[in-house]
């Protein structure tokens, strides 16, 4: 007789398959959200520890308040901006976003009575000594994002924004920034390929942040908040000096760190900028300690002990790296009240003033013990570029009172006119290296920048040389755009030749690579600002193009190896220069002209834009003080 089953049994057992099936489900959704947890941790990680959330009061100066005489607020119109395919044509349906990112909303703000009645010239209206004074006037700052929000409805149909194009950059921006957060946090620099920071970068290893105080601006002005307020939160917290025993490029840090902060500075009144570009100032002082006043190119931070490169012309300092420390210096003389930094770069413009110049030209190579020059080698490119730069600059940021630097740049600029520009074969103007009076007809891509400095200085005098500087400033424009478009990647050399076989084309090796530089997209920018054709802003959507299909990966941007390659090998670094720099000139020419007009803020030569003297009430002038007796 077989024994009963029980009719329990089964249920026992399908009570149990059922209860194993929903604990592997449980834990499979529990995995797939530790994974996705894992990869949003990886993301924060690095930031986590550097950047706190702000309390309201920590982030007060968010709070902005807008009285710019030319920046009217207005609503971005979501109407306004049409789909364009990767020629920029017009797509079948409007853009759902102008600017692609709603996630950023700023109300417009409202004008303070006291600032809005006529700020003085440090940015603050005066008071009757028996008025109390009142909370409600910050010092004036411009709205984050303002660069985005700003519609000049005057303009007649000129200088309007391009939003499809512009939101292009912005990506690009969101691309290059995020990726640098995510593994490079800190560091100087991204390698994109490999994933980690580049220890290799002119600033070496050490956690200086050079991308953050380098793009911090380029956030602000596009509008990318949360961006910004990481990147300010890191500086807060991290960014110091004090512990760098490192030598470090006086010009490099000087354009990078200086001049980023003065810019945030001009833009916010936030006294932590000012205090942090002083900070590195004094670090710098150091080198200036030589016979004649002209800084060694490079001084240990910790030390003070200061030195040039080895390769440098006998012991030499070098044209383009002491002479552009004017603008940075002179500015921050006047909103610190010290005079000191003023003195130092004036020093120089004395020396170079009075000094006997060959033919008029500046050699590239000055020694700091003598006062004498070293080998007798001229260029607008690298080596002497901005110096010529700073000399109109420093008189335009001087309110156009700094007479003296614009007669030095006038006498410069007709000497290169006379002996190092000329015009190609088939038309096409360049500016070429001399060598001991012999022309190397080779022209820098960093001597692009050049097109643009000759049209703003034509621009800005009406002398015997505007129509001359500007046939050349245009003439230069459109030959760094020759060597560009003459390169399957679009994409221009580090310097190209002309000769009867070949123009604007670079024939040796080490000539052939592009590492996202800017200069020609400089001139673009200053060229369509004073001209306001097409053909400029049709150029650099060519370079966005380029720049999307061969420098983009997937974890940033690459500089390439050898532009003549269909398919080039990338390079493995995103400089610094590319989100300071490239990305900035590349939004600005897209951009409204009262976004940053050229009579009220002039760039240095990282990009980083500083207020005109008299024209621009963001100038934030502080009283003069006498300096600290053991400042060096």
């Amino acid at each position: 007789m077989c024994p009963k089953t029980s009719k329990t049994t089964p249920l026992l057992l399908i009570g149990g398959i059922g209860f194993v099936i929903v604990l592997v489900g449980i834990t499979g959704i529990t995995l797939i959200n530790n994974i996705n947890l894992s990869n949003i941790i990886r993301l924060n990680e690095k930031v986590a520890s550097d950047s706190v959330s702000a309390s309201d009061n920590q982030i007060k100066e968010l709070n902005y308040v807008n009285n710019h005489p030319r920046n009217i607020y207005l609503k971005l119109n979501d109407t306004q901006a049409s789909d364009y395919d990767d020629e920029g044509q017009q797509g079948d349906e409007a853009a759902p976003e102008a600017e692609g990112r709603a996630t950023v909303v700023l109300e417009p703000p409202k004008v303070s009575a006291v600032i809005g009645s006529g700020p003085k010239e440090g940015g603050f209206q005066a008071r009757n000594s028996n008025e109390k004074p009142s909370t409600a006037a910050p010092s004036p700052v411009l709205p984050l994002g303002w660069g985005r929000d700003m519609s000049n409805s005057s303009a007649s149909g000129k200088g309007v924004i391009d939003y499809p194009k512009r939101t292009r950059v912005v990506q690009m921006m969101e691309h290059a920034w995020h990726n640098y957060k995510l593994y490079a946090w800190g560091k100087n620099e991204l390698r994109p390929l490999s994933q980690r920071p580049h220890s290799g970068s002119i600033f070496g290893s050490y956690d200086l942040g050079a991308t953050i105080v380098d793009g911090l601006d380029t956030l602000y002005i596009m509008g990318l908040e949360n961006e910004y307020r990481e990147g300010r939160d890191w500086i807060e917290r991290k960014f110091s000096l004090d512990n760098i025993s490192a030598e470090l490029s006086v010009f490099e840090t000087n354009i990078r760190f200086v001049g980023g902060m003065l810019t945030l500075y001009a833009f916010t009144g936030d006294p932590l900028y000012k205090e942090k570009a002083q900070h590195v100032a004094d670090k710098l002082l150091p080198a200036f300690q030589t016979p004649t006043g002209i800084p060694y190119a490079l001084v240990n931070t910790k030390s003070g002990m200061a030195k040039n490169y080895g390769w440098a012309s006998g012991g030499s300092s070098i044209l383009s790296e002491f002479g552009t420390l004017h603008l940075e210096f002179a500015y921050l003389s006047d909103i610190t009240g010290n005079p000191l930094y003023r003195e130092r770069v004036q020093t120089i413009r004395q020396v170079l003033k009075e000094i006997e110049k060959p033919k008029g030209l500046y050699p590239n190579f000055l020694n700091p013990k003598t006062g004498k020059w070293g080998q007798l080698h001229m260029s607008l490119g690298a080596l002497g570029d901005s110096y010529y730069e700073y000399l109109l600059k420093a008189w335009l940021q001087s309110g156009q009172t700094d007479e003296e630097a614009r007669e030095m740049y006038d006498e410069a600029m007709v000497a290169i006119m006379d002996k190092m520009v000329r015009t190609s074969p088939n038309g096409l103007t360049y500016v070429s290296d001399l060598k001991f009076d012999r022309l190397e007809h080779k022209m820098d891509h960093l001597a692009c920048f050049s097109g643009g400095l000759f049209a703003l200085g034509a621009a800005t005098r009406q002398n015997e040389y505007r129509d001359k500087y500007m046939e050349v400033g245009k003439g230069i424009t459109n030959t760094c755009h020759e060597s560009y478009i003459r390169a399957p990647t679009q994409l221009g050399p580090e310097a190209f030749r002309f000769s009867d076989a070949v123009e604007a084309r670079a024939l040796r090796s080490q000539e052939k690579y592009y590492i996202l530089r800017p200069e020609t997209f400089e001139s673009y920018f200053v060229l369509w600002r004073l001209t306001h054709d097409q053909k400029y802003r049709d150029w650099g959507w060519e370079a966005v193009l380029a720049l999307e299909k061969h420098c983009r990966t997937p974890h940033g941007y690459c500089g390439l190896r050898n532009v003549y390659q269909p398919e080039p090998q990338k390079d493995d670094v995103q400089q610094s220069f590319f989100l300071a720099e490239t990305l900035k000139y590349l939004y600005l020419l897209f951009s409204d002209d009262s976004v940053l007009p050229l009579d009220e803020w002039v760039f240095n030569t990282e990009a980083h834009p500083l207020p005109i003297k008299g024209a621009n009430q963001y100038y934030r002038q502080a009283p003069v003080t006498l300096p600290v007796s053991n400042a060096s």
